[in-house]
């Protein structure tokens, strides 16, 4: 668990589903991520792979967090790091999402920054997060993280990188 001024950064489990169905149901968060909102099914079935903190082939390492508002008890969204290992860097992709409801608050920066602290101090030696050219408010999640953008463009997402 993670704490911040505003919010408890809780390990994801694959019970937040039900209560995280809702708040990520708006189908304004996919204008820049594509896609469309998972149902509590689908969220439980991608929670259950996530909880196991580690991909099949062992490769990579899994960090996920619910963000519990401590004003109100609810949750606000999620915030995940995918950690590797390439040669003597530890890299860490990063991506936070936050409910409409919450947005505007500085929540996902706020989750954000306790989540690449973390990561920092166990071991992750390069941050890297994509974000789609027109989401101003992400690409100032990741300056606030010491992020840069790079030139490389994936999916329509460019690259970010400390």
């Amino acid at each position: 668990m993670l704490e911040t001024d505003r919010l408890v950064l809780e390990p994801l489990r694959v019970e937040h589903a039900e209560e995280m169905g809702p708040v990520l149901a708006d189908e304004a968060l996919h204008e820049f991520i594509g896609g469309r909102p998972e149902s509590v099914e689908e969220l439980r079935a991608r929670y259950r792979r996530q909880a196991r903190g580690v991909s099949d082939d062992g490769d990579e390492q899994w960090f996920n967090w619910v963000l519990r508002r401590r004003d109100t008890g609810a949750l606000a969204g999620t915030v995940q790091a995918t950690v590797l290992r390439e040669g003597d860097r530890v890299i860490a992709e990063v991506a936070w999402v936050v409910g409409i409801d919450h947005q505007g608050q500085g929540l996902a920066r706020e989750a954000a920054v306790a989540m690449a602290l973390w990561l920092r101090s166990h071991g992750a030696t390069v941050l890297v997060a994509h974000i789609h050219p027109d989401h101003a408010a992400s690409a100032g999640v990741a300056r606030a993280l010491g992020l840069q953008p790079t030139d490389v463009v994936e999916d329509n997402e460019t690259r970010w990188e400390s």
